[in-house]
């Protein structure tokens, strides 16, 4: 059995939007450090690896490992219908998931159902990324809105003098350039430059649930998955996309 307590629930909420973003379903896996979830996406050129710490809950306590199958669009909706500052708290009954939303002397309960579902994915890629940009998520989402204007996919280009983003489609073409030094790059370290091409709608999804002030990293190589990391209420996100490679 497990328990756990949020002492807000819509921090637990902002969490788990970075789940759901990606995927509809998956698997928890709830221990006595934390709770993590591992999944590809249906498409399956996408995947996150979530992971909040036992230290980040009010209340904490597990016994063993549970893998706990969720139905994270179903999820989302009951957490959405948070009230206010009430505490939230979860708990395993035989195969229900309980979620008790406390406020004061009144109390809400809902029980949804623990579904069986495949392990998902076992590790996270290696890969040897060559380079490293931050920025803040604000910054990104801004330039995927001018991005989504002009193309369905969006080239990532770093190298020792910056950071560029371009987009080229049927009626327009858009370049974005940040230089090193400028105020947009928090970071920029470049290996060997660096250029893949990625489609726009899984950027936009894996990026919306980073806080517009959260540093966000880009860890991108040349036609290889792009590693992108952020944190969302003491949650540590990762998220693996691969690129759109062109056939000469």
């Amino acid at each position: 059995m497990f328990r756990f307590v949020v002492e807000d629930a819509k921090k637990w909420k902002n969490a788990v939007d970075a789940i759901v973003n990606l995927i509809d379903e998956g698997q928890l896996e709830v221990s006595k450090d934390g709770i993590s979830l591992r999944a590809m996406d249906t498409s399956q050129i996408a995947m996150i690896s979530f992971f909040m710490p036992s230290t980040a809950f009010t209340e904490y306590s597990v016994e063993g490992l549970h893998r706990v199958g969720v139905n994270f669009d179903s999820l989302i909706k009951i957490l959405a219908r948070t009230r206010g500052k009430e505490q939230l708290e979860v708990t395993q009954e035989e195969n229900k998931l309980v979620l008790k939303f406390i406020s004061g002397k009144r109390k809400r309960s809902f029980k949804v159902p623990i579904l069986e579902l495949p392990m998902g994915a076992q590790k996270e890629p290696s890969i040897a990324h060559s380079a490293l940009i931050k920025i803040t998520g604000g910054q990104l989402k801004e330039t995927l809105r001018d991005a989504a204007l002009v193309s369905s996919h969006i080239t990532l280009d770093a190298s020792e003098n910056g950071f560029n983003v371009e987009v080229h489609g049927e009626l327009a073409d858009l370049k974005v350039e940040s230089e090193k030094t400028s105020e947009e790059i928090l970071e920029l370290t470049v290996q060997s430059p660096s250029r893949a091409t990625f489609p726009l709608q899984y950027l936009e999804d894996i990026i919306k649930a980073c806080p517009d002030m959260e540093p966000l990293t880009i860890n991108l190589k040349g036609n290889a998955p792009v590693k992108i990391e952020y944190g969302v209420e003491s949650a540590k996100i990762v998220y693996y996309l691969a690129p759109r490679i062109d056939v000469e």
